[in-house]
């Protein structure tokens, strides 16, 4: 399952993500807002990353003005590997060599179109599984400690 999250700036933009995965038929949890009630972004950021982190959904997706504070605020929780992404490439190596669990955008960087090839590309890509990749990961995650 994924879940996906925004701020009340990226509302718009949450709904055509959340249509890109309804169209490709993935499980999917919208943990909100539902209007554009003016809202702390951390708030929905922290809520969709402790789902990832609780292995409650694999992957997660945030949404705010320009991605960077949703990224940090998921970084925050244990387990998250949040990358702030804007380009199709990085998108699929954040995947494949960071096993990175959550995905930001910034829906006032990206236009709509290439916002949804990124999140395609995030979604449908998988981790490598090469040792040498791992052992990074394993880095990383010793950091948490």
């Amino acid at each position: 399952m994924i879940v996906i999250a925004s701020d009340h700036a990226a509302l718009k933009e949450k709904t055509a993500i959340v249509n890109l995965l309804k169209n490709k038929g993935l499980q999917f949890k919208d943990l909100g807002p539902v209007d554009t009630t003016p809202c702390d972004y951390p708030d929905f950021a922290v809520k969709a990353a402790k789902e990832v982190a609780s292995g409650k959904a694999k992957l997660g997706i945030l949404i705010c003005g320009t991605g960077i504070g949703m990224s940090i605020a998921a970084n925050k929780i244990k387990g998250i590997r949040c990358a702030l992404i804007s380009d199709t490439f990085s998108a699929k190596a954040t995947r494949q060599h960071n096993n990175s669990n959550m995905l930001a955008v910034g829906a006032r960087v990206l236009g709509e179109g290439l916002m949804l090839e990124v999140v395609d590309a995030f979604i449908s890509t998988d981790f490598s599984n090469e040792p040498r990749h791992q052992a990074r990961i394993d880095k990383i995650t010793a950091l948490e400690k």
